[in-house]
């Protein structure tokens, strides 16, 4: 009986240790480049060295189709453990009772209270419920090239929406297919048009207490049309219709374009391939009612209620969301830490993030976030925003045409969640 009973125990082992072996995380990551893709999986490493027998294995989609293809993959059971969401996509999954609650586990976490309260704050916004831990705030200010501003007879960065477009027509006068601004008309081009009309407008309240939208009113639509004006007075490429996030980088790395107003992971590429004497991040200019709404975003690491690893699939995102873990990953990718002191950092305390922590200081500029709570603002943003956005940049449409139509859909949108609340 007792060779029995230890032979049972051994085998019990053995097969829970075969278990353990045979867990494999699915994440997907939906910023892709190639080097923080690099990045993402030497920090996998490092947690699948300190949990032995659980694998984490990483699928990394193309950026300008990540919406229609992860939508694609949850829909056809091809559903991760773990993915990076973006905000605008937050309330999609989150409403439809496709995330898991985080709460369960980070009130067990010691490193919750760590967190600052915007983290905690923005990770909660569907529902009240931490269904994602951000991994950093992207805040949009405007880099400038000093070389290409000098040789216009500018010395200084545009303080204002006027003295944006002046800039512009100066260096775009100067030929040689230089033009004044990396305008971005394809993926990712919502938060210019968005953060234009609300400067122009001296207000991101983005509707009105009974649910109506401000897109439509005549100062936003200002706002879109000054983006309109610049495309057609050749102050920006005729290509940059289509430009997405790489294109306007390079376009300004290359000295294309002299201004781009981007977040800080811009930083990864540009200061690889321009000395940091050249280009200087300033705030980004003050519309007509001495008010600037630069955008903020974040994205985070979100657990899918699919998981069969959920307590694996929650030690991965406390790995990568811890201080550690975020400070290497912010750092790299070029996002605001989310842990209370990381602003201290020898790292963030540099002449390059001057412009952001402006922003951040100065009562003039209001960070503002896009209408994420929204079930709808995924497809807005990444499909009719753009479409419209392009159709006014080319002429097909007016600006308060294509203005009225995200209006309107917004609108319907706002009432609905103001219905169910």
């Amino acid at each position: 009986m007792k060779v029995s009973i230890a032979a049972a125990a051994i085998a019990v082992t053995l097969l829970a240790g075969q278990a353990n072996a045979d867990t494999t995380l699915q994440l997907t990551e939906v910023i892709t480049s190639p080097q923080r893709t690099e990045l993402l999986k030497g920090m996998i490493a490092k947690f699948e060295a300190a949990n032995p027998g659980v694998k984490v294995e990483v699928t990394s989609l193309p950026w300008g189709q990540a919406f229609e293809k992860l939508a694609t993959m949850v829909q056809g059971g091809q559903i991760p453990d773990v993915v990076e969401m973006p905000d605008r996509w937050l309330a999609l999954y989150g409403n439809n009772g496709q995330l898991e609650s985080l709460k369960p586990w980070m009130d067990q976490w010691p490193e919750t209270k760590e967190l600052t309260d915007r983290t905690i704050e923005f990770g909660s916004v569907v529902k009240d419920t931490p269904y994602m831990i951000p991994y950093g705030f992207y805040i949009r200010a405007m880099f400038w090239n000093k070389k290409l501003f000098k040789q216009a007879g500018l010395d200084a960065p545009p303080a204002t929406m006027t003295d944006f477009m002046e800039a512009s027509k100066k260096i775009s006068a100067l030929g040689g297919g230089k033009t004044g601004y990396c305008l971005r008309g394809g993926p990712g081009a919502y938060n210019g048009y968005m953060m234009m009309m609300a400067n122009m407008a001296g207000s991101n309240e983005w509707f009105d207490k009974d649910g109506n939208s401000m897109l439509d009113k005549p100062e936003a639509v200002a706002g879109l049309q000054f983006l309109v004006d610049m495309y057609q007075n050749g102050y920006v490429s005729k290509d940059s219709v289509n430009w997405g996030f790489n294109e306007i980088v390079a376009g300004f790395y290359s000295s294309s374009c002299a201004m781009l107003d981007q977040d800080p992971d811009a930083l990864i590429a540009i200061a690889e391939k321009m000395p940091k004497e050249d280009f200087a991040v300033a705030p980004m200019p003050l519309g007509p009612h001495d008010k600037s709404f630069p955008t903020l975003g974040y994205a985070g690491w979100a657990m899918f209620t699919a998981s069969q690893h959920k307590e694996e699939s929650w030690k991965l995102i406390a790995a990568l969301s811890s201080r550690e873990g975020n400070l290497e990953w912010s750092k790299f990718v070029g996002v605001i830490p989310t842990h209370k002191g990381a602003e201290k950092d020898p790292f963030f305390a540099t002449e390059q993030y001057k412009g952001w922590f402006t922003e951040l200081n100065d009562p003039r500029w209001v960070l503002t976030a896009m209408p994420t709570y929204l079930e709808e603002f995924g497809y807005f943003s990444d499909v009719l925003s753009i479409q419209g956005g392009q159709e006014a940049l080319l002429g097909k449409r007016t600006a308060g045409d294509v203005a009225g139509e995200w209006a309107k859909y917004l609108s319907d949108a706002q009432k609905k969640w103001l219905a169910a609340r």
